[in-house]
């Protein structure tokens, strides 16, 4: 009767120092007392070998997984007998569930074979267990180890311990007639073939790269012209979109150039949004300040526009709320402001008091000159009653780089200052330190700065500057529009909420 048990599938536990083989038996030899399995798996894992064999003294337990062949119907508990053909190895046969797992152990005593029960078709028949039903803790340990041992479940493992119930719980199996028979749901989970799981890996981009998203969307544009589905306008205009901040209701065009100067500008520049500000002259510059002057736009208010406004850029320059925080005292900024003997350096004088105020470590150089405007001794009064530091000497500026150069030292008038020895050495200072320099005010001739500037910032109109003022900033120093218009200069403001924009080169 060895025959009869060809072609099941069973599992040899061999112990500790040989492990557990599962496979096929394609031969039981009764007179050497061996069992051969085919397209063997060890400890779960596949083995290189086609085909092993199995002596009876080795085998400590033995589990059959599936008996092929028809079978009679049975109630659980009644068994058929049979015999398995290998003297010597008897075996004990628990109860099992749907027709599988016989579990075959070995006895202690060699007596003579038993008789195993013959698996019956059970692919087309379930047995429904009730909760109500008591089992036995060695028939449910026995019925969850066979199921794990079973075809397939190396595929399903996930799905079963992603469930929310035990292992060991029997649960109620759900109703549910196809072609008019159960359907089994331990064999919907567990019922793959184990020799039909790819050995690779879905390559998911070769399939992305098979769709073609321009065709698609071409047919889908194509399908709504035709049929019209579109909701306004005609079936080729495509719908405007905006952004965040741009209004929908246009009552007129948007006008990008709202500045006209009466001259022909040298140069122009545009804002973020768009608006052209040309250049003005340094005669038409200077004219412009001195019609807002005699409106009552003097000179102390232009110095203190401007010194705030230089000010918050050079705040955002070192970093504003990130750096300028109470938390990070010991994070406290430190700046060179160079300044000359003219309004420009009274200016810079101004926007280091405003610094200094803020928390910032201000060295302020200013040459020794007997006799001072009166714009800068009263904006040195000023300063002195801050925590800034003043010095006369390019010995006193620091020998480490500053975080931030502000540069006031170039005049438009007075040339004859850069002759000067102190000038030299200042530029030569801020050559040296690596640190980026602001410009206020600067001049527009390229041959008149000595130092290079990473950043300009112009009063009201930008003058024709060079490459070597970097990037140009605009303030606005509070000229009334009607100012502007005296002096011939069509104007609209372009600052909008602001009062410091960038200006781009067109």
């Amino acid at each position: 009767m060895a025959t009869d048990w060809l072609g099941s599938i069973v599992s040899i536990n061999c112990g500790e120092s040989l492990g557990v083989y599962q496979g096929r038996v394609s031969a039981v030899d009764q007179v050497s007392q061996t069992i051969s399995l085919t397209r063997p798996f060890h400890n779960g894992v596949k083995c290189l070998v086609p085909e092993v064999t199995f002596r009876a003294g080795d085998i400590t337990e033995l589990k059959i997984l599936e008996i092929p062949g028809p079978g009679e119907s049975r109630q659980c508990g009644e068994l058929q007998q049979t015999e398995i053909g290998i003297p010597g190895v008897g075996c004990q046969v628990g109860p099992s569930q749907n027709g599988t797992g016989k579990v075959l152990k070995k006895p202690t005593s060699s007596s003579a074979p038993q008789n195993i029960p013959r698996r019956t078709d059970m692919k087309n028949q379930d047995i429904i267990i009730s909760p109500q039903q008591q089992c036995s803790k060695s028939y449910m340990d026995r019925h969850v180890e066979t199921l794990t041992q079973s075809k397939g479940f190396r595929r399903r493992h996930n799905s079963w311990s992603s469930s929310s119930r035990h292992p060991n719980q029997v649960t109620p199996k759900k109703s549910g007639l196809k072609n008019g028979q159960m359907k089994s749901k331990d064999d919907e989970c567990f019922g793959d073939d184990i020799d039909e799981i790819p050995d690779t890996d879905f390559d998911f981009e070769g399939n992305l790269a098979l769709f073609d998203k321009a065709a698609v969307f071409e047919e889908i544009e194509t399908y709504e012209r035709r049929s019209g589905t579109r909701s306004r306008g005609t079936p080729n205009e495509k719908p405007a979109r905006y952004r965040h901040d741009e209004n929908i209701l246009e009552s007129e065009p948007i006008v990008y150039r709202r500045i006209v100067v009466p001259q022909n500008a040298n140069k122009e520049f545009c804002t973020d949004s768009g608006l052209v500000v040309p250049s003005v002259s340094y005669e038409l510059h200077k004219k412009l300040l001195s019609v807002a002057e005699k409106h009552g736009l003097t000179l102390e208010r232009r110095l203190e526009m401007t010194g705030v406004c230089a000010s918050q850029m050079a705040l955002s320059l070192l970093g504003g709320p990130n750096r300028l925080n109470p938390k990070n005292v010991h994070q406290r900024p430190t700046v060179a402001l160079l300044c000359g003997p003219h309004v420009k350096g009274a200016q810079g004088i101004s926007c280091g008091r405003h610094l200094s105020n803020h928390d910032v470590h201000v060295i302020l150089f200013l040459p020794n000159f007997v006799k001072m405007l009166e714009s800068i001794t009263n904006e040195l009064n000023l300063f002195s009653k801050t925590q800034g530091q003043q010095v006369s000497s390019v010995k006193d500026l620091p020998d480490t780089p500053v975080d931030l150069v502000i540069n006031c030292l170039d005049c438009h008038e007075n040339a004859f200052l850069r002759d000067q020895p102190w000038y030299k050495a200042v530029v030569d200072w801020a050559n040296q330190n690596r640190a980026p320099v602001l410009s206020i005010d600067p001049p527009i001739s390229e041959m008149e700065q000595g130092i290079d500037a990473k950043w300009s910032l112009a009063l009201g109109l930008p003058l024709p500057l060079g490459e070597r003022a970097g990037r140009v900033y605009l303030c606005d120093i509070g000229i009334p529009q009607k100012v502007f218009q005296e002096v011939g200069i069509n104007y609209h403001s372009p600052f909008g909420c602001k009062f410091v924009i960038p200006l781009h080169s067109t």
